[in-house]
């Protein structure tokens, strides 16, 4: 048989359910409902002009209309602390499509060999233990070099192609009908430095093969896993510039192979920065990592393990997203499962937040399960006999 509850407690129940009902989301800390309709109910930086000032975002709902309107002004995604045309990263490389034309020229440290054939005399000869390097010409901190009959010549600057000219026209006033050939034997002159998520990093010579972006990390080996192929951050002369391996791959971006010039320091970023979070009513609430910065809302909601079917309030899922001058809040009402269909074509962009609320029920059995211990060591305190007044209980 069920003890029936005393009246004072009853009566104590009934003051607590009375004002649970006014204000039930209050008496629990971290339980207010998220109720957004038309805007944000925290005001948040957005820019106005030139400047930063504090206002509300109004929250898209999740439509057909709004996916094709994103389609139509798809672009690549940018990256963090990127920027179009001002701050530490540029969009654009100057001077930096590579031709057809390249040629490589010659430079203080670089090894030529210089062959000119029926006259051995002038032509050092390798031997069988001497290497082409060890036999070659090589080009002083100025810039020259010595040729017999020749003298100092300033090679700098120029081709091979150009040098054999120059020593073709100063030998033919010693030598009838001059044929000689100016090679390449060691390029020592002209590096970059490839560091960040490749397999190899370290230093990459310039050769007469066009070194650009995509070469130089073929050369160092390759992509990482965990290398961002998006995030690609070229350093040169003092500024940095954003270079879009993935845009390439899939969108035939071939200008962002951009060619790379001596010093430049190309540093593959990391993918730790392409995050996306799901928070609220989920079965494994979290961050994960975006691969390759190709995730859907239906994809981050399965990773997620989706929504608590006993918890959830499918009616009210958001997207945050905070990576654009002007936040951005999306709303999906997800209550038919036709919904999904939409947050399978709904693009997600890195250090988005997704929430999905609770049902007003759960926050509702929430707030009892708070209040239910209260109330009763309240009640179990006012049966207390105290010895110190005789045994009686205070409030007798």
């Amino acid at each position: 048989m069920p003890v029936p509850l005393p009246q004072e407690l009853r009566l104590l129940l009934a003051c607590i359910v009375a004002v649970s009902l006014l204000s039930a989301c209050a008496l629990v800390p971290g339980n207010a409902p998220f109720t957004v309709r038309d805007q944000s109910e925290v005001k948040m930086p957005v820019h106005t002009g030139e400047e930063l000032a504090p206002a509300n975002v109004k929250v898209k709902p999740i439509t057909a209309e709004l996916i094709i309107d994103m389609y139509k002004v798809a672009r690549p995604t940018r990256a963090v602390g990127s920027s179009d045309s001002s701050g530490p990263v540029r969009s654009q490389v100057d001077r930096a499509t590579p031709t057809l034309d390249y040629n490589y020229t010659l430079g203080p440290g670089d090894i030529i060999s210089i062959i000119v054939w029926d006259h051995p005399e002038l032509t050092v000869p390798a031997g069988s233990f001497r290497t082409a390097e060890q036999a070659g010409t090589v080009v002083d901190d100025n810039g020259t070099i010595f040729y017999p009959y020749v003298g100092i010549i300033k090679v700098e600057g120029k081709t091979t192609r150009e040098v054999r000219d120059i020593l073709t026209r100063k030998l033919a006033k010693y030598i009838e009908k001059v044929q000689l050939d100016v090679r390449m034997a060691m390029f020592r002159s002209k590096r970059v430095y490839v560091v960040g998520e490749v397999a190899k990093p370290g230093i990459q010579e310039i050769n007469d093969v066009p070194m650009t972006v995509l070469e130089a990390v073929n050369r160092a080996g390759g992509f990482t896993p965990e290398a961002d192929y998006s995030l690609v951050l070229l350093s040169r002369r003092g500024t940095t510039y954003r270079v879009d391996i993935q845009a390439m791959y899939q969108d035939g971006a071939t200008e962002q192979n951009v060619l790379l010039e001596p010093g430049d320091i190309v540093n593959v970023s990391d993918r730790s920065f392409n995050k996306i979070f799901v928070l609220g009513e989920v079965v494994k609430p979290g961050s994960m990592v975006m691969n390759k910065k190709r995730s859907t809302l239906a994809e981050a909601l399965s990773d997620a393990g989706y929504i608590h079917q006993d918890r959830a309030n499918p009616r009210w899922i958001y997207v945050m997203r905070g990576d654009s001058e002007t936040p951005e809040l999306f709303h999906l009402d997800g209550a038919s499962p036709d919904a999904m269909l939409l947050a399978d074509r709904f693009p997600l962009r890195p250090r988005d937040i997704i929430y999905v609320d609770a049902a007003d029920i759960v926050r509702w059995n929430r707030v009892i399960t708070n209040l239910l211990p209260t109330s009763l060591l309240l009640y179990n305190t006012s049966l207390t006999r105290y010895p110190l007044f005789g045994g009686r209980q205070i409030n007798q």
